[in-house]
This record gives C-alpha cells, sequence and structure tokens, in this order.
C-alpha cells in the first residue's frame, strides 16, 4: 500500500497543535529570540491527528512525503531528501519513498538547526540540533557513537541496517542528559530500527516485544561502544530492582495482555510502562543467559530475515529461538522455549526461590510485596515457572539448576561448616532469593570480613532482595538491615545505590516521625568513610574520577554525605554555587554534580538562590542543564517559593507544558512539598487530566510521585475519596496507577505498624 502525503509547515499561531502530540509547534529560544520547530511524535495512536490514515501497526505502508515549507529551513523525514525546490511561497522538498512501516514510525520536521555528518558502510549518519549546539560541538559524542553501535547491531542481529541514512534531532522537548543517558537513548532507538520497526508486533498488547527488547540490547550496544564502562551491570539497577516494585503488587499484569485488554488510546498508552520496558528487558536477558548469547542472537537473526517489514505475535520469536536451539548440538534446555517463556510472559509476577541449605530442599512461590493483598487475575499456569539458576558454593561457580515445580530438592546445595551458597549469581534469572538463617548468617559473615568474595552484583541483590523479603514478611526486618552494615568498607557504585535505594523507602515512611533522627545517625556513619575515600581521590573534590563507576558513586557521596550532615558537606555545594553566582558566565561545578550541587545549594540557600537558578533555567540553552536547574529549584524549603513554582507549571510560558508533571513531581519528592503537591493536583485536577491525561506516557508517574510517602489512614482516606471524587472526570492513562497508589500506601500502613518499634530500635543501637 502507498500512502502519499504533502504536508504544508506553517509557523504562525493557529496551525500546529502544541500538544506533543502528531504533527505538532515546539518553542525554543535562542539568543532572547523566540524560535519554532514543526515536528512530529506519532506513537502510539497519533498519526491519526496528523493526516487521514488506518493507525495501527499491522496497517504497514510505504510513504511518499513532501513537505513546503519557509525559506531559511530545512524539512526531514523517514526518507532521503531527493529534490529541494526554492518558489516563490518557500522551498519543496521531496524524500525518496519509506520502507514498508507503521503509520506511529513515520516522522516529518521542519526547523532551521545545523547538521554534522558521518558514513558508515554507505549509510549517511547525520546529528542535527541548533546551530550554536553544532558550533560548541554538542553533537560530536552522538556522531562519534552512532557508526560503532550501528556496526555492532548489523553484527549482532547478522542483518543489514535497512535504510540508506540515520537522522538523530536533537529537539528542544526532550533532554539526554548525561553522556551515558545520551548512548542508552541512541543505542536504545537504534535496537529498534530492526527489532520493532524492520520487525514489528501486529497490536500493542505485545508492545513488550518493541521496547523490553530494544531496553535489552542497548546495554549491549552500549557497551560495545565504551568497554570501559561496564555498562551491561547497570540493568540489575535500570531495569530489575525497578520492576520488582511493580510487578510484586497484586495489581500488576502479564507482559503479553489480551487484545481485549488494550483497546482504547488511552489503555495503549498504559502498555508504555515499567513492565514492557524494564520486565521485557531482564526476562530476554534471562533468555539470553540460559540459551547463550550466540544462540540467542541465531534465533534474533532468523526472525528478524524471516519477518522483515512484516509483523508478528510473540509466539513468532519462540519458534525461531527454539530452532536455534535444535540446530545447536549439546545445547539442552528442561522444556520448549514456548513452555519455559510463556511462565514467564502470559502470567504476571517472578518467584521467589527459597533453598535451605541444611536439607538441600528448594521452593518457590508468587512473590507478593504485600503478603496479605489477593490477586485476582487466573493464571493457568498456577503462578508456577521453569527457574534457571546459575548459583555457586564457597565462591566455586556450580553452573545453572532448574527449577521446575513448586518444590523441587538438590543435595549439592547442603551446606557443611562454613560452606556458604550464593544463587542467581550475576543476577542473570529475574526473582529473587531466600535462604535459611545460617545462609544468610553466613552470607553477612561474608560482607562484613571479605566482601570482595561476592561479586558485585550480588552484593547488590543480596541487600535489595533483603528489604524486600522484609517488606513482604517473608524475613525479619532488622535482617534485611544487617545487610548495610558492611557499606563502611563498600567502594563500588551498584550496591550503594542498591542500598541508598531500599533505605530511600525507610526515608520516606519515617522522615515526618521520631525515627528519622537515628536513622540519620546510621546513615551519615555509614557514607562518611565514603565520602572521605572521595575526598581524597579526587584531591579535596578538585578531580574527576577516572572510571565511570566512581563517577557515580562520588555523587552519591555528596549527595548523601550533605543529605545526612557530614561535616564540610553543605559548604562545599554553598561555595561551588555562590562562585557562579557570583560569575554566571563561568560555572565552576563540574557536570557529574550539578544536579546535587544545586539541589542542596538550594536547599540550604533562600530567595537568592532560587531567584538566581529560575534565572539560569530561563537561560539555558541546553536542555539536559535546564532539566537539573528545573529539578533542583523543587528542592528549596521555603513553601510560598514551592507553591509559587507549581503555579508555574500552569503556565506554558514558565514551564513547558510537557515538564509541567515532571516538575510536579520533583516537588513532591521534597518533604515540605509533598502535601503542597498533593492538595495543588487534587485541586487542579479537571485541567491537569485535560491536558495531560489522555494518552500522556508519564501521566502515571504523576500520580506515583505524589503519593510516594502516604503511609496513614488519613492519607489512604485522602486517596479513596480523591478516585471517588473524580469518577466524572476519569484517571485515563493513570487508571491502574490509581490502583497501584491505594494498595500501596496499604500496604505502608501495615508495614510502618509492624516494624517502626523495631526499627527505631535497631537504628538507635547501631548509630551510637
Amino acid at each position: 500500500m502507498l500512502h502519499s502525503l504533502q504536508l504544508l509547515s506553517s509557523f504562525g499561531d493557529v496551525f500546529l497543535p502544541y500538544d506533543l502530540e502528531g504533527f505538532y509547534r515546539s518553542e525554543y529560544t535562542e539568543n532572547g529570540v523566540k524560535k519554532i520547530v514543526a515536528t512530529s511524535q506519532m506513537q502510539a495512536t497519533y498519526a491519526r491527528k496528523a493526516f487521514p490514515c488506518f493507525d495501527e501497526p499491522a496497517m504497514k505502508a510505504v510513504f511518499n512525503v513532501t513537505i513546503i515549507h519557509s525559506h531559511g529551513t530545512i524539512a526531514l523525514s523517514n526518507g532521503r531528501e531527493l529534490t529541494t525546490e526554492e518558489t516563490d511561497v518557500g522551498k519543496i522538498t521531496t524524500f525518496e519513498p519509506t520502507a514498508r512501516m507503521s503509520t506511529y514510525l513515520l516522522a516529518f520536521i521542519v526547523c532551521d538547526f545545523a547538521d554534522i555528518q558521518s558514513t558508515q558502510k554507505n549509510v549517511l549518519i547525520r546529528i542535527w540540533a541548533r546551530r550554536k549546539a553544532i558550533d560548541d560541538r554538542q553533537g560530536d559524542y552522538a556522531l562519534n557513537v552512532t557508526g560503532p553501535i550501528l556496526e555492532f547491531y548489523e553484527r549482532y542481529y547478522n542483518a543489514a541496517y535497512p535504510l540508506s541514512k540515520s537522522d538523530q534531532i536533537a529537539l528542544p522537548d526532550f533532554n539526554a542528559g548525561n553522556k551515558e543517558r545520551i548512548i542508552s537513548v541512541i543505542a536504545h532507538e537504534l535496537a529498534h530500527m530492526w527489532f520493532g520497526n524492520l520487525v514489528t508486533v501486529r497490536w500493542w498488547n505485545d508492545l513488550w516485544l518493541n521496547e523490553g527488547f530494544a531496553s535489552y540490547v542497548e546495554y549491549l550496544g552500549a557497551d560495545y561502544a565504551e568497554p570501559t564502562w561496564n555498562i551491561k551491570e547497570y540493568v540489575i539497577l535500570y531495569d530489575m530492582q525497578r520492576v520488582f516494585g511493580v510487578d510484586a503488587l497484586a495489581s500488576s499484569y502479564p507482559l503479553s495482555r489480551s487484545e481485549d485488554e488494550v483497546r482504547t488510546p488511552s489503555q495503549i498508552s498504559e502498555m508504555f510502562s515499567t513492565i514492557s520496558y524494564s520486565k521485557g528487558a531482564v526476562v530476554l536477558r534471562m533468555l539470553s543467559e540460559f540459551l547463550t548469547e550466540p544462540v540467542f542472537a541465531k534465533g534474533l537473526s532468523s526472525y528478524l530475515n524471516t519477518f522483515a517489514f512484516g509483523n508478528t505475535v510473540y509466539k513468532d520469536l519462540w519458534d525461531h529461538l527454539q530452532q536455534a536451539v535444535e540446530s545447536t548440538p549439546g545445547l539442552t534446555i528442561p522444556h520448549t522455549v514456548h513452555e519455559i517463556m510463556n511462565r514467564w510472559t502470559l502470567q504476571m509476577g517472578f518467584p521467589v526461590v527459597t533453598i535451605d541449605t541444611q536439607t538441600g530442599s528448594i521452593t518457590q512461590k508468587h512473590f507478593l510485596l504485600d503478603p496479605d493483598s489477593v490477586v485476582d487475575r487466573p493464571s493457568k499456569f498456577n503462578y508456577t515457572w521453569f527457574v534457571p539458576i546459575k548459583w555457586m558454593k564457597t565462591g566455586i561457580d556450580q553452573g545453572q539448576y532448574w527449577l521446575l515445580h513448586k518444590t523441587d530438592e538438590n543435595k549439592q546445595m547442603r551446606v557443611l561448616g562454613n560452606d556458604w551458597v550464593l544463587a542467581n549469581t550475576n543476577v542473570s534469572g529475574y526473582f529473587r532469593v531466600n535462604y535459611d538463617q545460617k545462609n544468610w548468617d553466613s552470607l553477612l559473615s561474608l560482607l562484613n570480613s571479605n566482601h570482595h568474595a561476592l561479586p558485585v552484583m550480588n552484593r547488590a541483590q543480596i541487600i535489595d532482595d533483603a528489604f524486600n523479603l522484609a517488606r513482604a514478611k517473608i524475613i525479619n526486618t532488622t535482617l534485611a538491615l544487617k545487610t548495610t552494615k558492611y557499606l563502611s568498607k563498600e567502594i563500588s557504585y551498584i550496591p550503594w545505590e542498591s542500598a541508598l535505594r531500599n533505605l530511600n523507602y525507610y526515608i520516606l515512611m519515617f522522615d515526618r516521625t521520631e525515627v528519622y533522627g537515628a536513622l540519620k545517625s546510621y546513615m551519615k556513619k555509614q557514607i562518611q568513610p565514603l565520602y572521605e575515600h572521595f575526598q581524597v581521590m579526587t584531591e579535596n573534590w578538585t578531580k574527576e574520577p577516572a572510571l565511570h563507576d566512581d563517577q557515580y558513586n562520588q555523587i552519591n557521596a555528596i549527595g548523601i554525605g550533605c543529605k545526612m550532615g557530614i561535616e564540610g558537606c553543605r559548604e562545599l555545594t554553598k561555595k561551588w554555587f555562590k562562585q557562579w553566582m557570583e560569575n554566571p558566565a563561568h560555572n565552576p561545578i563540574h557536570p557529574n554534580l550539578k544536579s546535587t550541587v544545586y539541589c542542596y545549594a538550594l536547599a540550604f540557600g533562600g530567595h537568592e538562590e532560587w531567584e538566581f537558578a529560575w534565572r539560569m533555567f530561563k537561560n539555558a540553552t541546553v536542555a539536559s542543564e535546564a532539566s537539573r536547574l528545573r529539578d533542583a529549584m523543587a528542592c528549596t524549603p521555603a513553601p510560598w517559593l514551592l507553591n509559587r513554582y507549581l503555579e508555574y507549571t500552569l503556565d506554558p510560558s514558565k514551564i513547558r507544558k510537557q515538564d509541567a508533571t515532571a516538575t510536579i513531581q520533583s516537588i513532591a519528592r521534597n518533604i515540605v512539598g509533598m502535601p503542597l503537591a498533593w492538595d495543588f493536583v487534587r485541586s487542579k485536577w479537571r485541567y491537569i487530566f485535560d491536558q495531560y491525561g489522555r494518552g500522556s506516557f508519564s501521566f502515571a508517574g504523576l500520580i506515583n510521585g505524589i503519593t510516594r510517602r502516604f503511609s496513614t489512614e488519613f492519607e489512604l482516606e485522602e486517596l479513596k475519596k480523591f478516585k471517588a471524587d473524580n469518577q466524572d472526570i476519569g484517571f485515563g492513562s493513570a487508571t491502574l496507577a490509581m490502583e497501584q497508589v491505594i494498595e500501596k500506601t496499604t500496604a505502608n500502613i501495615k508495614w510502618i505498624t509492624e516494624n517502626k518499634a523495631q526499627v527505631l530500635k535497631w537504628f538507635t543501637d547501631e548509630s551510637a
């Protein structure tokens, strides 16, 4: 099917809608001059807002695009430009016909940007951005990594890049952040050129195949381009631990939902969730681990080449992976790929595997954060999984064991004397692990005496599993807290980040209670050695750490150090910020530390610091810098500034429409701002819903963000009343999020009731 489009771009005030959907108008300021970009966002169901079409992923077509646009501008689309004709009314740019593709992939842009370019095996690579950004070489890094990532994917998929060019454009509407964020976004989107664009899911209920896959292989592409960063290890922080929290709720849902559950645009938007992206990523990573990566890649190549320019369902992928297994001598798995993976994709949740090292008994059970919650969604597999368990015993790898039933036995996992067992090495599987008390004690002892005997990813896993097992009332809360005692000796980022995320739950639950004083004293005691380690490493904060891991953990050292009151930290951030205020043209703060320093400088400062940040925000020409300042302004403890800032979110001339919900969430993270944000959202719900509620991917995040601290009966009743009072308006793409925050708040109340006294005693004793 051919679809011909002739588009007239207008920069007038009435032609292009400003809602980030379909073909829309974007504004930015450069050198004090307001500029306009006409751009597009078709995913998921917005192509119909731009032109008449059958706007469904299975309805693929070849698009012939011609754009009539103003003199002094350039036009971009999916195809390469064939001709550009100058006329009295403007320029007419005609593009080569596209490949056969879904409507949601179509793009067109009109702007006055400049580009830099290179060629990779006859593929033209161009990076487009504001002229000043290009002149300042802000596009160089993106250009440098795109070629190697494309090269890696062509080899990994054993399939050539399907187009003649690759355009990337740095729109002011979006920010990519630091180098790691830039490379991850590029690796993710380029992965889609094969998995998602070349071969597309038939309907949105299988969205995870697109997004989960790109979320997994982005780590492989980024690792190839930046091999010294060890970025593949970060999957457990960015994806696994993130989705564990959502998928442990009774209101979760499977990766592959029935088509009947995904019909309306808001239901489709709801699929762009942590489940599709992060669970999809870690489940595919687990599949790659037990098949081995060469076999996994072989099956993918067959799948992609068979269905190129077509549409599929998840079963098609299993078919080709099974063929790869059967054609690989010596590879055996206990069931077919279909039988194993259907249990991970067609039922929600994941198991907790419990190993009794005294008897060798191994059991699995559906893990629920609130063990008293009721799961209404039936499962034909009865919430049993085929679990691939990689494990080690007293430091020696033992290979892989398959847990195929609710209960099993492996005598090898019995221990004697000082032996210990660690399951799920390098956290290759999507499950939590519990042990008998003796093995827990052995692992805790090992952490305190020789933590390097355990892989770095497993040190993070032990902490995260223990805290969540405690929340689920499977182990004692004090056992979980004991996993953090060794941190005074830990300098690696991943375990520290895992611990801080889990301790942050305690901060959120207790920073309005008498527990917080003892908690703060304990955390100060644990972070002090890390703070001093980086103070020495960086020669009193004057040098950047060489390793990527250390650069991240330096941020933690300063951020938590300031939050917990380490001597000198507050003065350090105030000094740097003051130097910038005295000379706005020269910012002395290292880019890695800007987010942390800005936040604490404003938290410790007053009106003068806030107004300076606002001025710098309005004048910022780099999206990532504007984003950092926008977040930092929410750190002030002054209620009047926070309330004024909330009002700014209703004015697109102050806070861009696409940043409004994120700004409200930032304010809600502040203990002073949380009740203000909650009151604001309730009072403005009709307006907020009308502006963002029907299709915004970030809308569910707003509901989650403002309720993170909710942990009292009064807050639960307010939440239920809010839901009841707004039934006539609705919650759109946040409908499921509303159910989940009520579930989370109920669980928080129970947890605090049961644990507050022992948590207070433990922190008091350990901080002495």
